[in-house]
């Protein structure tokens, strides 16, 4: 997948640690407690898109094939991740989360062929419900701030397209005359012909489509640079897995240093979507059925 572009970019001097996940599966929960312990750092903001779609923003989904990771688009996201280092204290590892990449393993991975991957998933009939709070806008991070932090490291240029795009997406809903955003997270191919399908059908398909697509890159990866991570166990038992990742990764951290990174990790949300698993739709039954089968969530 990734052969010939180690040898032409100079090496980055740490190992990037990307995290990958559909949204609602714990990214952000698992990022900011790596973070907490020595030698791991991250950018201060939710996550890059702008940074990884930079060079194709045309293209019309995140399903961003690797051939389109030309030079100047490798040199762009391997410079951004080179300036986050230096700005953090050169730590030994730069966690990496966006929710997009689920869809575009291999284009991550022609980038930075030195990657170490965390696939986290997260049960199917939680995510619908959690997911769909998202696109109604109802857990929308606070405005300007956010906004603000996720634009301080998106290419200039490109920031007008966002700043409409965001802006459009959101005074629907603010203003009424939508009930949920156009598009929230990933973006896969075929999105936009659901755009009259029930949310809960589009949040199905949305969170399946990651999960595929994610499945099938990473069994062409070699085994020892991905690490399978349930969001269910992370949640129950946080230190324990922070203690699993820390030994796959080979850094050795004391016991209070990970149990202290863990702390805020809860496992309240486990479970909260079983509510609606007998009022789902056969619709979003059927697509939710073979991922989750696939991750062990149905026998």
């Amino acid at each position: 997948m990734n052969a010939d572009n180690g040898s032409r970019d100079e090496p980055l001097g740490f190992t990037p640690l990307v995290i990958v996940g559909a949204g609602r599966s714990g990214t952000n929960a698992l990022r900011d407690a790596l973070t907490r312990l020595s030698g791991f750092a991250t950018w201060p903001c939710d996550e890059i898109n702008p940074i990884w779609r930079h060079g194709n923003l045309d293209w019309p989904n995140d399903e961003i094939p690797p051939e389109r990771a030309t030079p100047a688009v490798r040199r762009s996201v391997r410079n951004a991740f080179r300036r986050i280092w230096r700005q953090q204290g050169r730590p030994e590892f730069v966690v990496e989360k966006t929710c997009a990449n689920t869809l575009r393993v291999p284009f991550v991975d022609s980038i930075l062929p030195e990657a170490r991957y965390i696939h986290i998933v997260r049960n199917g009939i939680d995510i619908v419900a959690s997911a769909q709070k998202r696109w109604r806008g109802e857990l929308e991070m606070p405005g300007l701030p956010y906004f603000l932090a996720k634009a301080r490291y998106a290419p200039i240029g490109d920031l007008p397209r966002y700043a409409v795009s965001a802006l459009r997406n959101r005074l629907a809903v603010r203003l009424g005359r939508k009930e949920h955003f156009d598009s929230w997270g990933p973006r896969f191919q075929g999105i936009e012909a659901l755009s009259d399908a029930p949310l809960d059908e589009i949040v199905a398909r949305q969170w399946a489509a990651c999960v595929r697509a994610s499945d099938e890159a990473f069994s062409a990866i070699e085994p020892g640079r991905v690490l399978q991570l349930r969001y269910e166990d992370f949640t129950n038992d946080p230190a324990g897995s922070l203690t699993l990742v820390a030994r796959w990764l080979g850094t050795a951290h004391a016991d209070d240093a990970l149990a202290s990174a863990a702390s805020s990790v809860r496992a309240t949300s486990v479970g909260k979507g079983m509510a609606l698993a007998e009022t789902l739709p056969a619709a979003v039954r059927n697509v939710l059925d073979a991922p989750m089968r696939a991750h062990g969530y149905l026998k």
